[in-house]
């Protein structure tokens, strides 16, 4: 029974995404649209301070970005995949999420989830 309450907090924990408007992504941290981290929209969705928090990191990849829930966006790709992971032949491991591929850059995605 305590194992079983456990898996349940571990599984609240774990956001889904958001989609406030059609292309839109967000977790609790940032906010994309087809063409990457978006600037406005975080700030749209997410407030001000959170977006002056992810842009005064420095210089990084807008358009290839882990969601907190461990989604993984690839703006060249337009795929988002269950993981960001690489395999021993160089590839993307993570399964594609039809999902939040969708959600994100419209259209039919191949896998379920």
């Amino acid at each position: 029974m305590l194992l079983a309450g456990a898996t349940l907090s571990a599984q609240a924990g774990q956001q889904a995404l958001r989609s406030p408007e059609r292309g839109v992504l967000c977790d609790r941290y940032i906010c994309a649209n087809e063409k990457g981290i978006s600037r406005a929209l975080t700030e749209k969705y997410l407030g001000q301070r959170v977006a002056a928090k992810v842009f005064s990191q420095g210089d990084f990849d807008l358009t290839a970005f882990t969601f907190a829930n461990g989604i993984f966006c690839d703006v060249k790709e337009r795929l988002c995949r269950q993981d960001r992971y690489y395999g021993a032949d160089g590839k993307r491991t993570g399964a594609v999420s039809g999902k939040y591929t969708r959600l994100l850059f419209g259209g039919s995605a191949g896998a379920t989830q």
